[in-house]
């Protein structure tokens, strides 16, 4: 019997070696493995609490060692990760269980060395004393680097950075979007209630049904094309888009094709929808994914979104640029964006900035141009539109609304606390005539 525990070691190892995103690297070992449903939660809850959890569970650890954190090697440092995160964080698991299981897991020359800390630590009560200084405080209780802290301050000031760190919202029920071309929302929602699944339909994202359970429980109606997995946040940003039939839509940075799956449904499978990817070898996700759902009004081509392309000028009547961008609004899902090089961050609103520029040049006059990103970092949202805007006067904002959320200029910021969504942003404009 596979043991869920030495998985997730297994994982956090190869995220310090090899750098392997979360949701692959769940994806990959989830498939790989033949685990219990209790076993799969099990392991996911661990790998991603202990990512989550890497710099408060380090100021721990540097608190008790007398060997340099940079010192101790990788598997046993993860071992020890490991261990006092289940002694903090899972109530239902023994702390006896928690510390012989991680020194099981510990290299032989170092068992000894993890069982020490933990025992010490257990001890003590479990008290963890952080610094006096405010923001030190805060970067260690959130596990999030001073620099990215200090980013976000920027952005939203400290007040709100504070509530958005405290929140975390531990429950992720499964976000479906239904493909009214195969199916209506009635008739998914009665499916997954008769299975108990305690289905909701989104208050603010139409055709989007919240419900409690895996992705494998619902193969089924995935595997027909009823219906495909969607954050809320990605379908709002198609519902701004609002495509009609029979339009001729771009979307510049398709991949891996929720939002253009999206968009052809609004549209009713009429029209034309060109979905674009700088990596001709991710097109398949698209190709595949359209096939599934029964959709034949997307051609998928390789194109970089920054180089011009003649032949598109004025021809689209709307063009989506879901630009590539530091992820900083889907933290709570996905940890390790936490720990991305900050200058690779401050690289980035340029390379959109580029995007935004040049496929604005396919947007026929009083067509409509969607950018949008799931960071909140205010370089890579506001600022790039302001920019836009003041070197583009062919183009103005236009307001919007999704639910009771309305548009402030064309644009929209959504915040996990408060909004109770991913943090992703969403501007709307249009060409003027």
């Amino acid at each position: 019997m596979v043991n869920p525990r030495k998985l997730v070691l297994d994982s956090l190892i190869k995220s310090e070696t090899v750098g392997s995103y979360s949701n692959i690297e769940i994806n990959t070992t989830l498939t790989r493995n033949q685990l219990s449903n209790v076993d799969s939660r099990l392991y996911t809850l661990l790998y991603l609490g202990t990512l989550e959890k890497k710099l408060y569970l380090d100021y721990i650890i540097k608190s008790y060692s007398k060997i340099k954190l940079s010192d101790i090697e990788i598997d046993t440092k993860c071992a020890l990760r490991l261990g006092l995160y289940q002694l903090i964080f899972c109530d239902k698991i023994p702390d006896y269980s928690a510390i012989d299981e991680s020194v099981s897991l510990a290299p032989k020359k170092s068992k000894g060395f993890v069982n020490a800390i933990l025992r010490s630590f257990l001890r003590d009560e479990k008290i963890v004393r952080l610094p006096k200084d405010e923001l030190e405080s805060l970067s260690i209780e959130a596990s999030i680097p001073m620099k990215l802290l200090c980013l976000l301050i920027d952005s939203y000031g400290k007040s709100e950075v504070f509530n958005l760190l405290k929140y975390n919202e531990k429950s992720s029920p499964l976000s479906i979007r239904v493909n009214t071309l195969r199916a209506t929302k009635e008739e998914i929602f009665d499916y997954l209630s008769s299975n108990g699944y305690e289905p909701s339909y989104s208050k603010i994202a139409k055709d989007i049904i919240i419900c409690n359970t895996q992705i494998g429980k619902i193969k089924e109606l995935i595997d027909t094309g009823k219906v495909f997995i969607q954050d809320e946040s990605s379908k709002i940003a198609t519902e701004v888009f609002s495509a009609e039939p029979n339009e001729k839509i771009l979307d510049a940075c398709a991949c891996p094709g929720g939002k253009s799956f999206s968009i052809a449904i609004d549209m009713e499978n009429k029209g034309e929808l060109l979905s674009c990817d700088l990596h001709e070898s991710k097109l398949r996700l698209i190709t595949n994914g359209a096939k599934r759902l029964g959709i034949d009004i997307i051609t998928a081509r390789e194109q970089n979104a920054k180089l011009p392309v003649c032949d598109y000028i004025e021809k689209f009547d709307r063009v989506l640029c879901d630009v590539p961008c530091s992820g900083l609004g889907i933290i709570f899902k996905k940890p390790d964006i936490k720990y991305k090089s900050i200058e690779d961050i401050k690289n980035l609103p340029k390379i959109q900035y580029e995007i935004l520029n040049n496929c604005s040049k396919y947007v026929k006059i009083g067509g409509v141009l969607v950018y949008s990103t799931c960071t909140l970092n205010k370089q890579e949202n506001e600022n790039n539109i302001e920019k836009f805007l003041q070197e583009n006067k062919d183009f103005e904002p236009l307001d919007f609304s999704v639910g009771d959320i309305k548009s402030k200029g064309g644009v929209f910021t959504f915040l996990p606390h408060r909004d109770k969504t991913d943090g992703f942003f969403v501007a709307k404009m249009v060409r003027k005539q």
